[in-house]
Formats: C-alpha cells, structure tokens, sequence
C-alpha cells in the first residue's frame, strides 16, 4: 500500500495549488458580483431593456460557468483523496487503475484551468475567425496551406468547438489559396492568437517528380470576433460592396450562386469575403462580421485611437519572419521559433496536436520571455 500513502500525500499537497487558483479566479468576488447580477435580473423592468438585459445574462452565464468548473475541480480532488483513503483503510489495492485514471484526468484539468488564468486579454474569450493564405510558390504553397487548414479544423474538433466555413478559394491545381473560418467556444480566440504569423514547410514534394526538397510558407491571420456590443464606426461610403458568383471544390465547400460577397475598406484596403452561406445577406453579414474584427484587432495591435488610422502598409505580411518551421524531411520536427518548444511526432502535429505550442507561448507571455 505503499504507492496509495505516496498518492494520498501527492494528492493532498494539491490542496494549496486549489486554494490559489480560487484566488486568481476570484470565486468569491465571482460569487458576490452573481448575487448583484441575478438582484438586477429580478429588478422590475429589467426585460425593458433588451440590450443590457442580454449583458447582464452573458456576464451571469460566465460567472456562473468559471464557479462550477472550480467547484468540478475542487470536488474532484476530494473525491480522489478519499477514494485513496478507503483503499488503504481496506487493505485494498484493486481499484489503483481507477484511482490512476482518475489522478491523471484531474492533473490534466487542472493544467487546462491554470493556463486559462492566463488569458486576460480583452477578446480572449470570444470566438475566433481564421484566415489562410498561401504564400509564393504556386502548387506547393498552395498545398500547404489548406494542410495548415485542416490541422486546425483537427485542433477545435479535438476540443469540442464548432468551425464553420466562411470562405473557400482553390488552388490552381492542388490545396486552396485562401480561406476563412470561424472557430466558436470558450477563449477560443485567447487560445488561437498564439498561432497568427507565417508558417514555414520543408518536405520532399509530392509535385516534384526530381524528389527534391522545398520549401512552402503560408501565412495566417487571427482576430477576435466581436459582437454587436462593441463600437466599430466604419462608415458606409467607405465600402465597396461587390457581389460575385461562387467557387469551390465540386461545389462541397461552397454554394455556387451569385450570392457571395466581396467588401473592400477603401481607406485601408482591406478587403474580406464570404461566399459559403445560403443566401447573399447571410454572405454580407459575415463579411461585415470579419471586417469589423479585423479592425478592430489592427487597431488594438497598432495601439491606434481610431479606425481611421489604419493604413494598408501596416497589415503586410514579412514572408521571412515565420513562428513556426514544419520538418517533414530529412529528419520531422515542428518547432516554434518565439519559445524553442518542439515536438518530433510531425503527424500528430499536422493532426491537431499542437497544445504544446499553444501552452509555451501562453506562458512564455506571461513570464516575459518570449522571442520576438
């Protein structure tokens, strides 16, 4: 019974690691502000205000979701340490792989929480629109980026978050040139903006007959969805709206209409499209969606007061500035170039493995030692 004494130990030393976290999560400041939010929910007429109504039931929601996951946690681990206690008080050790099951679902969970604690950015927990491009050199760039598309199609499948296409354009013989996801869940965008920047490949080619090496690079852009809470002045003369025929692979990815839109910022020149949704208003909502996001996270990276001050030069993408470099040949090896971290299994990787990644540069933030 010795191993159950050493996890009995281990497993309470986590005590102190859970009375810390309730204090960066604030559960019992969280706990008074959801008696104040559920006065005001009770309040006479406050259904009369539909907008701050929808506030107030969003901020409740979180609030109410962050204590239960703490109070899952905390439980969880007294569920342990009890079931460790009665084993040993009954001399029994037939439930040591139930209990190891156990110990290792709580210390992953409790990972997960503690790396959420990290995500104290403004739109950390919002929703997040992914953007692919190909980089320079035709099929091979091509290739790669619709494989970085389905890594992180993989990604949010792995965490239970819903994707939906916005856009969808193919490649002139293989992969696609652009598209556009949404990526809906919780700290979605908190997660996914470590990943925005130029992703390096070096491969044999599947399109060189010569069996030589090559090198591809892809590029993708991360922004916040924001919701119709948050102000965005963006004037209706300065969009140029353009509706277009739809195009995608044997039309599964797309509905080939006439309904897909193209909206053009004129003063930055940035320009964004949607052609996946059924109807052209669906299509424009989305779009204005994106191009609302895209503003706004220029703006907050650019550190601008107003949309207005955005400029076309400034959203350039540096082709030789990538994060992350993908080895498939001659040995395979993913590393990220900003925190060092590594990991040699490049097919795990390419099937959505990438929380290493994800976790290094979250904590390399919030110690300061990131590579810039």
């Amino acid at each position: 019974m010795i191993i159950l004494d050493d996890l009995r130990a281990e497993m309470a030393s986590y005590r102190k690691e859970i009375e810390e976290l309730a204090d960066v999560l604030n559960i019992e400041q969280g706990k008074k502000e959801l008696e104040d939010l559920n006065a005001q929910t009770a309040a006479d007429g406050f259904w009369d205000d539909l907008e701050n109504s929808q506030k107030v039931l969003q901020q409740t929601k979180a609030i109410e979701k962050k204590i239960a996951r703490f109070n899952e946690l905390s439980g969880a681990l007294e569920d342990i340490i009890t079931l460790i206690e009665l084993s040993i008080e009954e001399d029994d050790d037939s439930s040591i792989d139930e209990i190891m099951s156990e110990v290792a679902s709580f210390k992953t969970r409790l990972e997960e929480e503690k790396l959420s604690t990290l995500l104290t950015g403004e739109y950390d927990n919002s929703n997040a629109i992914l953007t692919f491009h190909a980089g320079a050199g035709g099929t091979e760039a091509q290739d790669w980026a619709e494989m970085l598309y389905r890594m992180y199609n993989h990604w949010a499948e792995r965490h239970n978050y819903k994707v939906t296409l916005l856009d969808y354009l193919d490649g002139d013989d293989a992969g696609m040139k652009s598209a556009s996801i949404l990526i809906e869940g919780e700290n979605a965008y908190g997660y996914m903006k470590s990943e925005s920047g130029v992703h390096r490949l070096v491969r044999v080619s599947p399109f060189d007959a010569s069996g030589r090496r090559h090198t591809s690079f892809a590029a993708l852009e991360v922004m916040p969805e924001i919701d119709d809470s948050i102000e965005v002045d963006i004037r209706p003369e300065d969009l140029e709206i353009d509706a277009y025929r739809s195009s995608g692979a044997g039309g599964q990815k797309v509905n080939k209409t006439s309904s897909a839109i193209r909206i053009t910022h004129i003063p930055s020149g940035i320009v964004v499209s949607c052609q996946t949704q059924r109807s052209q208003f669906q299509n424009k909502d989305y779009a204005m969606k994106m191009l609302r996001s895209k503003l706004v996270e220029i703006k907050e990276r650019e550190h601008l007061e107003k949309i207005s001050d955005i400029k076309g030069v400034q959203r350039e993408i540096a082709w030789g500035s990538q994060i992350r470099s993908y080895v498939f040949m001659p040995y395979t090896l993913a590393k990220d170039h900003r925190t060092g971290f590594e990991n040699g299994n490049i097919q795990a990787v390419m099937d959505g493995d990438i929380d290493g990644f994800i976790n290094a540069y979250l904590k390399a933030m919030s110690h300061g030692t990131l590579n810039k």
